[in-house]
């Protein structure tokens, strides 16, 4: 009768599995039955499970036995540090003087449960389920943009309405755009002096500037007159 693994570590909280094979004769019963023994501190053992040769399985509270001729499997469940301890299966023939066959001795350590992450060291901030302040941030920083797209197209609206040429003066502020200075443009109206046989019209005085008015003497060279026969 053979146990093993030989040593075996596992933390609190999780299951620990030994697997016992055992050697019979061809002609020997099979009126056997498999128990397992645990030991603490070099005490003597004490039996915790066991199962029949002629049963598959049997599933206890705390140990899960298995049926794998030539091999037994038992499963510890749910470990704790007060599991830690020497292990060993016996094999029980009912028609030879209920003789016990021991095996090796397998040692179990239980350690501690690893130490769940602090949630203040590492704040985890699920979807869906953000702090008031950062909501109020949010909607803050979401209605301030829908404002400023809205000013921007009320803008370009107006700027659209007025050909396009000259932007509203809060429009100008918003993009950055300065207010052309004005320019005053002087206008020159130019009249024509015509020699014609027929009367000039007269032109209305306020169409000619005082300031723009100029005067001309003209003299005619003393010449005979033309008469019809030349």
């Amino acid at each position: 009768v053979t146990l093993f693994p030989a040593v075996l570590t596992v933390p609190a909280g999780g299951s620990a599995t030994f697997f016992c094979n055992i050697s019979m004769n061809k002609n020997s019963s099979s009126e056997y039955s498999i128990n397992w023994y645990k030991e603490t501190n070099h005490s003597q053992g004490q039996k915790i499970a066991g199962i029949s040769g002629k049963n598959r399985q049997m599933n206890m509270e705390k140990y899960l036995l298995t049926n794998h001729t030539p091999s037994f499997k038992i499963e510890i469940l749910n470990l704790h540090q007060n599991d830690s301890g020497s292990y060993y299966c016996g094999l029980i023939n009912f028609f030879e003087s209920n003789k016990l066959m021991e095996s090796n001795r397998s040692h179990l350590v239980v350690t501690a449960a690893p130490e769940k992450t602090n949630a203040t060291d590492e704040p985890e901030i699920e979807e869906g389920n953000l702090p008031d302040h950062v909501k109020a941030m949010l909607l803050g920083i979401l209605l301030l943009a829908g404002a400023v797209v809205l000013l921007i197209f009320g803008c370009r609206t107006i700027m659209y309405r007025r050909g396009g040429m000259i932007p509203h003066e809060d429009c100008a502020a918003l993009r950055g755009w300065e207010k052309p200075p004005v320019v005053s443009v002087s206008t020159v109206d130019y009249g024509e002096l015509e020699f014609q046989w027929h009367s000039c019209p007269r032109v209305p005085l306020e169409t000619w500037p005082v300031d723009q008015t100029e005067y001309a003497t003209i003299i005619f060279p003393e010449e005979k007159p033309i008469t019809p026969e030349r």
